[in-house]
């Protein structure tokens, strides 16, 4: 027995120098290729696949005027929904944006967004040329405007741009809200584009405003409310149920806490509105 105890005991021994000496001499690590000039040139392949990526996302710009920037457009150039009625609130007033400066403090875009975009920037020759510009006022003057709610179709038809749809359209709008209030209401027919409306309105412009019921915001029902210009059913509730949890509206200027109701709606809708019944 103890012949056989000393033999696998050194059996055992030899065993574990085997297996330290393996451990030690034999390298388990896996392969690596440290050839530099192959790294060198797969990074180069993945900067070149992500280079081309970006190329495909980035949208194609040319180059365009910023004051008749439609919906679509502003949406395509990453501008939000607020940024675009800012914009088109601005220019109902007959104002111009002549700079990228311009641009940005009535939109309220980010920078990085406007030195995307500002390069595309293109404006008339009137932005840097004063006497055009002058010349342009002197001719308004010289030729007052006529009527905007007694403009005809074939008056319409006049206008550069015009088309017999369009004139159809905006004799349409023009009977069903009762007549224009003011002449940014053109911008609400749909279809016309806005450079056909600034045409309507270098010659007519709302001279008599029609008589038009207004309607007493603090009694009228959803129903009633509805059928005004610009407010849907669902509108008309959501005017009615603020109206019930604030115990009344007393200044218009309130509807524009309600959903449904952005600032460029809020500018139609005060002028069927009053908070009171005179």
């Amino acid at each position: 027995m103890d012949v056989q105890k000393r033999s696998g005991i050194l059996i055992l021994i030899i065993l574990i120098v085997a297996g330290l000496a393996v451990y030690i001499w034999v390298d388990f690590s896996p392969e690596v290729d440290y050839n530099k000039e192959r790294i060198v040139t797969i990074q180069r392949q993945i900067d070149s696949i992500k280079s081309a990526e970006k190329q495909v996302e980035k949208p194609d710009f040319y180059p365009f005027n910023p004051n008749f920037i439609s919906d679509y457009k502003g949406y395509t150039l990453g501008m939000s929904p607020e940024e675009i009625d800012k914009l088109h609130r601005f220019r109902e007033t007959d104002n111009w944006i002549n700079s990228a400066a311009d641009f940005k403090q009535v939109t309220g875009v980010s920078d990085s967004l406007l030195a995307d975009i500002s390069p595309y920037f293109k404006f008339p020759d009137w932005v840097t040329n004063s006497t055009s510009k002058n010349k342009s006022a002197t001719t308004s003057k010289e030729n007052p405007k006529k009527a905007l709610n007694k403009i005809t179709h074939d008056e319409l038809m006049s206008i550069d741009g015009m088309t017999q749809k369009a004139a159809r359209d905006i004799l349409y709008f023009r009977k069903r809200i009762g007549g224009f209030l003011e002449d940014n209401q053109l911008f609400d027919v749909y279809g016309v584009p806005n450079k056909v409306v600034y045409a309507i309105k270098d010659k007519y412009t709302v001279i008599n405003e029609p008589q038009i019921e207004i309607m007493n915001v603090n009694t009228a029902s959803a129903s009633d409310l509805s059928t005004l210009p610009y407010i849907t059913f669902d509108v008309a509730k959501e005017i009615v149920d603020y109206r019930l949890l604030h115990e009344g509206i007393e200044d218009l200027d309130e509807l524009n806490k309600i959903p449904g109701i952005t600032p460029y709606k809020f500018d139609r809708i005060k002028l069927y509105l009053s908070t009171n019944q005179n």
